[in-house]
């Protein structure tokens, strides 16, 4: 008979600080540029102003460009294996 393991020997699990640490990576440059894109042609404005233009554009592009890339591109970085033992 055969023996193959009915239980892998090692399982996934989400890491938050992994997908935090990789989120706050893509959202500073991003959040830094749009600033430097939205603050001349908002001058005058107050700040309240500038981020009401700012937001929308920052959850759109994490939304549908920045947390799906994460996801996809370090699926294993995020999800790290762990050892059944070790749970």
């Amino acid at each position: 008979m055969s023996h193959t393991a009915a239980t892998p020997a090692s399982a996934a699990r989400f890491s938050r600080p992994r997908f935090a640490l990789l989120i706050l990576l893509g959202v500073y440059p991003l959040i830094t540029g749009l600033l430097y894109l939205i603050f001349p042609l908002t001058e005058g404005w107050t700040i309240w102003q500038r981020t009401l233009i700012l937001v929308p554009i920052m959850v759109a592009s994490m939304v549908w460009g920045l947390i799906p890339t994460v996801q996809r591109r370090f699926h294993a970085f995020i999800n790290p294996a762990v050892r059944l033992s070790d749970r």
